[in-house]
């Protein structure tokens, strides 16, 4: 038996969404933001910080292996020395050696969700970070040629940039992006009701979270996708689910059909399960639970009326039910 079921398309994402303008090697445009310098200032604070920390612990260091080891022969020209070494260190060494074995972030960009890619959407070299380190040293933060001069500089070339690139992304040919998705979901494909019931049958134990995320993405950007990548991508992610999965379904149906079932079925399940462990825990503690709405007028058994004044003011209490006299005690 075969059936088709109208799916009508979702409204394109607003233009704020993938904005990095990044494209696979399949001529598709990946949902990646670019950062912007609100994200980006935040995550240059807390590297700042662990600069800071840095910088004192390597001196300490420095300056305890110079006593040890030159004595005599330390002066203010090799102390002086000492001190421009420790800023190399700090300002150019660190983000460097983090983008090279972090895969493109600091700790601040870990912290904040960002990385440092090429413009062209891949990793980023040790060449790159060098140049991005050494841009940055001179004319950014922090600035050794003509500071106030070269912060305005940058910050304007940041808000006026369309993906937001500073002065050291320009010239190093990367681009900072989010690593962490928007926020705002669509809503998925419904599921088609003749599978509604196998969905109910299905051994979901093996389906991790991992695969049920790639099948959420790709049900939530059906409509943009195009033919042949549509069937490609759904028939690839309809065999790893089917082969975690059974029963195999009974009814022939699109590759997304069988995914959307897959997956209200569990949503259906984790819901089921949420509300049982909501329903013990105002079991064992009903302060926990917010009290229901108070119904103007309604005197039923199900009712909610105000307790009385006092300590417990402004509780609510469950009224009295209404209970018929023994018509043998009249």
């Amino acid at each position: 038996m075969v059936f088709t079921v109208g799916v009508r398309a979702q409204p394109p994402p607003p233009p704020r969404w993938a904005d990095a303008g990044l494209v696979s090697g399949e001529a598709v445009e990946l949902d990646v933001r670019a950062a912007r310098l609100g994200s980006r200032v935040l995550a240059l604070l807390i590297d700042a910080v662990i600069q800071l920390a840095l910088a004192l612990v390597l001196g300490a260091v420095l300056g305890m292996v110079a006593l040890a080891l030159l004595g005599d022969y330390l002066d203010a020209a090799l102390a002086g020395a000492l001190q421009i070494v420790l800023l190399v260190l700090v300002l150019i060494g660190y983000p460097v050696v983090m983008e090279r074995f972090a895969g493109g972030r600091t700790v601040g960009k870990l912290a904040v969700g960002l990385r440092v890619v090429r413009a062209d959407g891949g990793p980023v070299g040790v060449g790159q970070s060098l140049t991005r380190a050494l841009v940055g040293v001179a004319v950014e933060w922090p600035g050794l040629v003509l500071p106030l001069l070269s912060w305005a500089a940058s910050v304007m070339v940041m808000l006026t940039d369309p993906r937001g690139r500073r002065l050291g992304d320009l010239v190093a040919g990367t681009l900072v992006v989010h690593t962490r998705g928007a926020t705002l979901w669509r809503p998925l494909p419904p599921a088609a009701p003749p599978l509604l019931a196998w969905a109910g049958t299905l051994d979901l134990t093996r389906l991790d979270d991992g695969l049920a995320l790639a099948v959420r993405q790709y049900l939530d950007r059906l409509p943009q996708l195009a033919e042949p990548d549509r069937f490609r991508l759904g028939r690839g992610l309809w065999t790893e689910v089917a082969a975690v999965t059974s029963p195999p379904p009974p009814w022939a149906a699109p590759e997304w059909a069988y995914l959307s079932a897959v997956l209200a079925e569990r949503g259906r399940r984790a819901a089921h399960r949420l509300g049982r462990s909501r329903a013990v825990a105002a079991t064992l503690w009903p302060e926990l639970v917010p009290a229901p709405a108070v119904v103007p007028g309604s005197t039923g058994p199900g009712a909610v009326l105000p307790g009385p004044a006092g300590p417990g003011a402004g509780r609510l209490r469950p009224a009295a039910p209404q209970v018929e006299p023994d018509p043998v005690r009249r």
